[in-house]
């Protein structure tokens, strides 16, 4: 009978390495794959404004339009930013790769963490999001907020793990419903309005209780830090530059034109939503109470009211909206999901992160940097207890630091390209204008930064303050330690291997049995100047019975037997080996282990303890060399008998 295996049943059948070009991803499947987090963006953005107006009552809700301009300003810049180092950068690693050729391996590496965690923010916050929209709809699955966010990374994890292309023709139906419901519902308000309907949200007639007196520089202050909550509509932007490999050819055309209309996309629902949001009077606050209504009151978020509204007795749109929302706001971790695995390769190929995360699953995608990302989102979902308002304010301080240093690297990139002879002078004037692109993008994004460090430090942003610098620190240490062992194990030219002058081997025996007598027989073949079988024995007649076992089956090995009083086996074990190994005239010490070899992982933890023990402090010993012999019990075989 075919045993099932769970693991294909998840993520399919392995791929071999030829049907890697199979993979490249078309314009239509990039979009959503590399997009959804910023296309997504737009569902809460203009709710965070919002959000911190609200400390000010109705009165400040007007700087809503100041803010939201300064953001779609600032996302076209970046955009165009961006599509610069699609081109100048083919082989992606976005602001990793960019920094590093420009600005150094420390300016690098702060990059790195600063991506690092934003991807690991973006799952999380996406989630959260995507399912406080489903709670929106559905106010009774509101006490289960964790449990569903946690449940819905799972299913991304492994959507993942099957592979990108496969898991974007899934993603792709949300991220295109989301864009077309958006648009309807722009286009019937904007029906509705014209035709001179009145439409107010369902939070309008709620009044906004001011969380203090805001005069003057606490104004200007209050508003500084609506616009960097607003900034999560820039979140993911550098997503498509990270990954310009995962493109069919030409590669950085793709990516540039699929930046371009990520950014037509989200600019245009970032403004509607935003007017609309205005025009419909909506009303938000982080506590129900601030809205006169009792506490612990589910409310609607910002884009939920407008749909209401919009809508009206078309209930049946108004839930799709939800439903695409909700979708595309938990299909947003996906860009992330991309992004981190593919940083995470390039890290590795650097040495600055385990090499684990370089190799590509048996599914072509980096499964272990899928895996990682996803445990890091489900710590930081449970940890914050799925609360968004708590994890909004984390985010975007890793996206504006790379951006940042992205677009500073870009000025250096193209002020070596004007200082070489060889660039053609028909070109130069391209450069100018690719130059002043990028010292625009990366004024304004250090200038936001800024902001955004001094509006949200205090509000929970110190976490990610204190966890970039961690993460560069280890990956420091990750690239010392390599650099120490690559120098430890290099060798010089013409260096030979040597052969050992006299080779000893030793046989741990627990019994007189089929492994044992496997074990014996591997150590035979391998022909050593020595050979000793070595047993422990807790008292004399465990001893006796060994002996006349051993004499009864005569493999023709000499047995020693250590008595242990204290019961204890590997003390005594490691004793002897060490002895014979420091003994004069031993060059090479081999120790021979049988191992049971168990088909359920709940038969592991009833067999070989002692083996892994013994394993785990031999390979500390010098001049010691552990092999193991592996016996495979009926439940690990297919059918066929194995001979001792």
């Amino acid at each position: 009978m075919r045993r099932i295996n769970a693991k294909r049943m998840l993520v399919g059948e392995p791929l071999d390495t030829a049907r890697l070009g199979e993979t490249l991803l078309p314009k239509r499947l990039a979009l959503p794959i590399f997009c959804s987090d910023p296309l997504s963006s737009v569902a809460y953005a203009t709710e965070e404004i919002l959000l911190i107006l609200a400390l000010g009552g109705v009165a400040l809700l007007h700087l809503t339009w100041y803010a939201a301009a300064a953001i779609v300003f600032l996302l076209v810049v970046v955009i165009a930013s961006y599509r610069q180092t699609c081109h100048a950068y083919p082989g992606g690693g976005g602001a990793y790769v960019v920094s590093s050729e420009n600005l150094g391996p420390t300016a690098a590496l702060t990059a790195a963490s600063a991506l690092l965690v934003d991807y690991v923010m973006t799952v999380a916050v996406s989630v959260v999001s995507g399912v406080a929209a489903i709670t929106s709809a559905i106010p009774a699955l509101s006490d289960h907020e964790v449990a569903l966010s946690v449940g819905f990374v799972v299913l991304l994890t492994l959507m993942n793990l099957r592979g990108v292309r496969e898991s974007g023709r899934v993603f792709a139906i949300p991220t295109y419903g989301f864009v077309l419901v958006i648009y309807l519902m722009f286009a019937v308000a904007a029906v509705r309005l014209a035709t001179g309907d009145t439409i107010r949200a369902e939070s309008a007639h709620l009044p906004i209780t001011a969380a203090g007196t805001y005069t003057g520089l606490a104004v200007v202050l209050l508003a500084m830090r609506a616009f960097a909550s607003g900034c999560t509509a820039l979140t993911g932007v550098e997503a498509i530059s990270n990954g310009v490999p995962a493109f069919r050819k030409p590669k950085a055309r793709n990516a540039a034109t699929t930046l371009a209309a990520m950014g037509v996309l989200s600019v245009t629902m970032f403004a509607g939503i935003t007017v609309l949001a205005m025009v419909y009077q909506v009303h938000a606050a982080a506590d129900p109470t601030e809205l006169g209504l009792p506490p612990g009151t589910p409310t609607s978020t910002a884009l939920a009211q407008i749909g209401r509204a919009t809508f009206g007795s078309w209930h049946f749109l108004f839930y799709l909206l939800q439903a695409v929302t909700a979708g595309v706001l938990i299909l947003a971790a996906n860009t992330a999901f991309n992004g981190f695995p593919m940083l995470a390769s390039i890290l590795a190929k650097d040495r600055y992160a385990p090499r684990q995360l370089f190799n590509r699953g048996d599914r072509l995608v980096y499964s272990n940097g899928v895996v990682l990302l996803a445990l890091a989102a489900v710590a930081l979902i449970v940890a914050f207890d799925a609360q968004l308002t708590r994890l909004i304010q984390l985010y975007i301080i890793g996206v504006f630091v790379s951006f940042t240093l992205s677009q500073s690297g870009m000025v250096r990139h193209w002020r070596r390209e004007l200082a070489s002879p060889a660039t053609p002078r028909s070109e130069r004037v391209h450069i100018h204008r690719r130059l002043a692109i990028n010292a625009v993008g990366a004024v304004m994004t250090a200038l936001v930064l800024v902001i955004v460090l001094i509006t949200k430090f205090t509000h929970g942003a110190w976490l990610v303050v204190i966890a970039m610098p961690a993460l560069f620190l280890g990956m420091k240490g990750v690239r010392r330690h390599y650099d120490q062992v690559a120098r430890q194990v290099a060798v010089a030219p013409g260096d030979r291997p040597r052969m050992p002058s006299r080779h000893h081997v030793v046989v741990l025996v627990a019994n007189v049995h089929a492994p044992t007598l496997k074990a014996l027989g591997y150590a035979h073949g391998l022909r050593p100047d020595t050979l000793t079988a070595l047993s422990v024995a807790a008292d004399e007649e465990d001893a006796r019975q060994l002996r006349e076992a051993w004499a009864e089956h005569d493999p023709g090995i000499p047995l020693k037997v250590l008595h242990s009083p204290y019961r204890e086996v590997v003390g005594p074990v490691l004793e002897y080996v060490e002895e014979a190994a420091a003994a004069e005239g031993t060059d090479a010490l081999s120790v021979v282990i049988p191992e049971y070899v168990v088909g359920h992982w709940w038969e592991q933890p009833l067999h070989n303890q002692n083996a892994l023990r013994l394993k785990a402090r031999l390979l500390f010993t010098p001049g010691v060399a552990v092999i193991d012999v592996p016996y495979l019990l009926e439940s690990a075989r297919h059918g066929e008998p194995q001979a001792p």
